[in-house]
């Protein structure tokens, strides 16, 4: 976690209509192709660096979404060559990952979710922790929680993203603390009605409604015709 901030990183960003059009993109790309954002536990209220395990294309995108229905200001680190990807993510957050100084300004701002496995794995077990996150929240001087994620398919037609947040933990605490909430996270999901929501857990964020969840018009017009009764 060294190396310099690009400069301008926290300047005012231009053309505030790109970065209203993205994040309108964002929040609808999550709402519309999940079935919704469902959280559990504590969710910080002011300054936080969170520490999730990263095992989905989902996962930035769906603590963003989180963070703005709580009212927090949210960045996130990525790797460079994410960010070289697709740079203009910088509009709603992102910073790289050598960029500590801007990170610990933003984490006192607001959240900062940094990925201590330090990018993307399988869905699994937790895949080892950096020290990143929790250097980060001893130098901003705000919490470091850990954050269990899963994106997971159950009975329903579209994909359901569950938060697990667990309290506030000291930098030596954060590989058990993260791996116990996954495990938790896991025998939730796998011990729940796979038709019901997971008990325990709140939408925070709406999401797409399965057809089974709804009658639409199609299929009251084809009963009304055949005279199919349940």
């Amino acid at each position: 976690m060294t190396g310099p901030d690009r400069p301008g990183t926290d300047a005012p960003q231009r053309h505030a209509w790109a970065t209203g059009l993205l994040s309108l993109s964002i929040r609808r790309s999550v709402r519309g192709s999940l079935g919704g954002v469902w959280v559990r536990g504590p969710l910080p209220g002011g300054g936080a660096v969170l520490a999730p395990n990263h095992h989905s294309w989902w996962d930035g995108y769906v603590l963003r979404e989180v963070a703005l229905a709580c009212g927090q200001p949210f960045s996130v680190l990525m790797t460079a060559r994410q960010l070289a990807r697709f740079p203009f993510l910088r509009r709603v957050g992102a910073l790289r990952a050598d960029e500590v100084r801007a990170g610990v300004r933003r984490a006192r701002a607001g959240w900062l979710v940094v990925f201590p496995e330090g990018e993307l794995h399988p869905a699994g077990p937790l895949r080892g922790v950096q020290p990143g996150a929790a250097w980060i929240a001893r130098h901003a001087g705000v919490p470091l929680v850990p954050a269990a994620l899963r994106v997971v398919l159950r009975g329903a037609q579209f994909p359901e993203a569950f938060v697990r947040v667990g309290p506030p933990v000291a930098a030596a605490d954060l590989p058990d603390a993260l791996t116990a909430l996954l495990a938790e996270l896991d025998a939730d999901l796998l011990g729940s009605d796979l038709e019901a929501p997971l008990a325990g857990y709140l939408r925070l964020v709406p999401g797409r409604a399965s057809r089974s969840d709804r009658v639409d018009w199609p299929s009251r017009l084809l009963a009304w015709l055949t005279g199919d009764r349940a």
